[in-house]
């Protein structure tokens, strides 16, 4: 099977090319060693990487920024129990890389992915010698995992999910996918229906529950402070949606142009899960007749207005702390996979969502469970809001609840660290 991948996937990559360009040139985040992805390393860090094999580092992958955050928080949490362990940390995107290296600057060495070309893969297992792949998630790159195997390396898969839709794909080409899910030796997925789903794609699969861990994401114990009062009123009420997608923007900004005859001190801030659409919202919002500011454009200028277009990266924790209402976004106006709303109840905001979170299902049913969440459909967003704002005990219990729930369901990291040390433990001794 890796040989007709190998002959196919060099076809689909050039396909693939154009929107990896044009993503590179518009996504914000760190760029400047982004011909990592292709094996080619400065002196310095080429001398780095080499340095490590001696070390046996464990190599951890994650994509973008979300999947990035839970890995920092993984590696930190293993190298306090293990400081002498090595890591290195690959992402995919540039956002990623750039949270990688904000958060990881002493604990483990930050790269770029390599393509999942063989001969790329190849060359990060020959110069780093890892004794561990630990993949985030679900991403299933097959020359990661058939080189890696081959090598004698431990390959994991840890806080492992899949969705309704990747679930139909997957199972449909289980044929494809099965060989090289049984080259991973241990998959430690987030719920009794993950763990469901992939033994039926792969009933060979070594796989074990161990919870999420986006419950045990740890908040910076200082958050940079966000001052609005260049923009907003200092008695103003901050309305945030959060992470959104196309059409989400227009649905809020109307409900809050209703609100605000109510609420006279209510202001908005969007921010969009992709800054580069920020021309695209302006427009719209330019055109709703809602007045506002750029935060790309207009950092200290004075502009008193309705709402604020966040269409930076990097300061979402800043926003939620400085807003009272947190909308999550990808689970309204047609969207139903969801966002992290675990970020806002750590930080102890009331949070409304959507009616259905495919990629967050599980944390949305606990949270739910405890009255730790308002989730509701389009209809009824605007009298969600409405009740929030006119009741201020209802509004804290809310975000009371969230804190709390969050901090009841927290330990599956170190669930995942033990499993994967005894995995290692028994490598150890089956070499031995």
């Amino acid at each position: 099977m890796i040989f007709i991948y190998n002959i196919l996937f060099p076809f689909v990559f050039v396909f693939f090319i154009p929107g990896i360009i044009i993503k590179l040139i518009k996504r914000g985040g760190y760029k400047k060693t982004y011909l990592e992805r292709f094996v080619i390393y400065s002196k310095g860090k080429l001398k780095l990487l080499k340095s490590l094999r001696a070390e046996s580092p464990i190599w951890v992958h994650s994509v973008s920024v979300g999947e990035t955050q839970l890995a920092a928080g993984f590696i930190q949490q293993w190298h306090r129990r293990s400081p002498a362990q090595k890591f290195v940390l690959s992402t995919t995107t540039t956002t990623g890389q750039e949270l990688a290296r904000k958060k990881l600057t002493d604990n483990a060495t930050v790269i770029f992915n390599p393509v999942d070309f063989s001969w790329a893969v190849k060359r990060l297992l020959k110069l780093i010698g890892p004794k561990m792949v630990v993949i985030f998630e679900t991403e299933i790159w097959p020359n990661m995992i058939y080189e890696s195997h081959k090598a004698g390396v431990r390959v994991a898969q840890v806080n492992a999910r899949i969705s309704d839709h990747s679930f139909k794909g997957y199972y449909r080409f289980r044929f494809f996918i099965t060989p090289f899910l049984k080259k991973i030796n241990l998959t430690c997925a987030q719920t009794e229906t993950d763990v469901e789903r992939l033994k039926k794609i792969c009933r060979s699969l070594n796989i074990v529950k161990t919870g999420t861990m986006k419950f045990d994401q740890a908040i910076p114990e200082k958050i940079p402070e966000m001052n609005t009062d260049n923009i907003f009123d200092n008695n103003s009420k901050i309305l945030l949606a959060a992470s959104t997608h196309p059409g989400e923007e227009k649905l809020i900004s109307e409900i809050f142009m209703i609100l605000k005859e109510k609420y006279k001190s209510l202001r908005l801030i969007i921010i969009p899960r992709h800054a580069e659409r920020g021309s695209e919202i302006a427009k719209m919002l330019t055109e709703s007749g809602i007045s506002y500011t750029r935060r790309s454009e207009n950092i200290n200028k004075k502009a008193q207005v309705d709402c604020l277009l966040a269409d930076t990266t990097g300061e979402m924790l800043s926003f939620m702390n400085l807003s009272d209402i947190v909308i999550m976004g990808k689970s309204f106006a047609g969207h139903d996979e969801g966002h992290n709303i675990i970020e806002p109840a750590i930080l102890g905001k009331p949070v409304v969502c959507g009616p259905v979170l495919k990629n967050f299902r599980f944390v949305l049913k606990i949270m739910k469970d405890n009255n730790a969440v308002l989730s509701v459909s389009d209809e009824k967003l605007q009298e969600t809001i409405d009740t929030l704002l006119s009741d201020r005990n209802k509004c804290d219990k809310l975000a009371d609840n969230a804190k709390k729930t969050v901090e009841e369901q927290k330990g599956a990291t170190e669930k995942t660290i033990n499993y994967l040390e005894q995995l290692l433990k028994l490598h150890k001794a089956e070499r031995e």
